[in-house]
């Protein structure tokens, strides 16, 4: 798969129009694969889907889509003020492939997510999720926790920072990402080491921080807006998004080393073999983007990207991307979903959704053969 020459393919002419390289879907083609974007900027999940060789690119509405969790048929999204869980309904796929709701060229779905839970957290800003031993914790950056769902209650923190003394909304120290190592959730990034409200915009530049979860140790330092922390054969790699690189840092000496960059400010990351998926924003000049690396690299905004690019991790080889032209301009989570080529998320379709009926299997033995089919 390596040395695929990027050669953009034609726009899609619709107002969420996007471009992508020729070898995009043939990447996901060859994986058996397809990719879950979310971005909370312009509210869609973004679903880019391998079809008679050309990449289809697949919107579904949600309210402010952020953090992205998936655990064998389950998928959770946290949104503005809720989290959704959905579950794989295989066989729902044949009625999708007969419905002209559901276009494809020759593609035909083989999963299905069915919205099988919502939990209300309020306005948490969950970023980064993770299923742990089965159940889903999230990094809940207004209060500057890690928290799971709860019965009875908007969350239950499981964890916060060592130099934090309160549990109190107000975004002191932005934590955003969440890396699972051995079954534990393990390594944190923050954009900086503060007890006070925003506190962490004051340094945003250089003051991120990648955490040890268990011990409370700050691992590394001098990080410049860092997301995305992912354990993944044996290296703990880190998104620094205000320079628009992916890297790795060594755990022994706390350093950083970027192993390529980007034109775009770099957060959502996703593995698959050698390759990584990684999503890149086109920041705006905001007080929250002003004054880092990236933004005075590409001085000018047509100059940043946003989209998804794909990465050879063993040579640093860019084989291909899917670029968003118009409509979203921000990426916030990236999850491939390996042995699931077309996938859809069914949200927007009452009929479907209410005519789809999942029961155990025992309750299966007395309904008429009919109606299982």
């Amino acid at each position: 798969m390596s040395g695929v020459e990027p050669t953009a393919a034609e726009p899609t002419p619709n107002p969420l129009r996007s471009v992508h390289t020729t070898s995009f879907p043939e990447l996901l083609q060859q994986l058996g694969a397809s990719v879950l974007v979310t971005t909370y900027q312009a509210g869609k999940l973004v679903v880019l889907r391998e079809d008679a060789g050309i990449l289809n690119t697949h919107f579904r509405n949600l309210n402010k889509p952020m953090g992205l969790a998936r655990d064998g048929g389950k998928l959770a999204i946290g949104c503005s003020i809720d989290i959704w869980e959905f579950h794989n309904v295989p066989a729902v796929c044949a009625k999708l492939d007969k419905s002209d709701d559901y276009p494809s060229v020759q593609a035909q779905h083989d999963a299905c997510y069915l919205p099988r839970r919502s939990h209300c957290t309020g306005d948490v800003q969950i970023h980064e999720m993770a299923f742990v031993d089965g159940e889903l914790v999230f990094v809940n950056t207004a209060f500057s926790c890690l928290a799971v769902r709860s019965d009875e209650n908007s969350f239950e923190a499981v964890w916060r920072p060592g130099f934090t003394n309160q549990l109190a909304p107000g975004d002191h120290c932005h934590l955003n990402g969440l890396a699972v190592r051995d079954g534990r959730a393990k390594y944190v990034t923050a954009q900086g080491e503060t007890n006070e409200p925003g506190g962490w915009r004051e340094n945003k530049r250089d003051g991120g921080l990648l955490i040890d979860v268990d011990s409370k140790e700050i691992l590394a330092r001098g990080l410049s807006m860092p997301h995305s922390p992912r354990w993944y054969n044996g290296k703990l790699w880190v998104l620094e998004s205000g320079e628009g690189t992916i890297g790795t840092v060594d755990l022994d000496t706390g350093r950083y080393h970027p192993i390529a960059q980007f034109p775009g400010f770099t957060r959502g990351l996703s593995f698959l073999g050698p390759l990584a998926f990684i999503g890149l924003s086109q920041v705006r000049e905001s007080a929250i983007f002003s004054g880092i690396p990236l933004v005075e690299r590409l001085k000018e905004a047509e100059e940043r990207t946003c989209g998804v690019w794909v990465l050879n991790t063993e040579t640093g080889e860019t084989l291909g991307f899917c670029r968003f032209e118009e409509g979203v301009q921000e990426v916030f989570a990236v999850e491939v979903l390996p042995g699931v080529r077309f996938p859809d998320l069914v949200n927007h379709d009452p009929e479907t959704v209410g005519h789809s009926y999942v029961l155990s299997d025992a309750a299966l033995t007395d309904v008429p053969d009919e109606l299982r089919k």
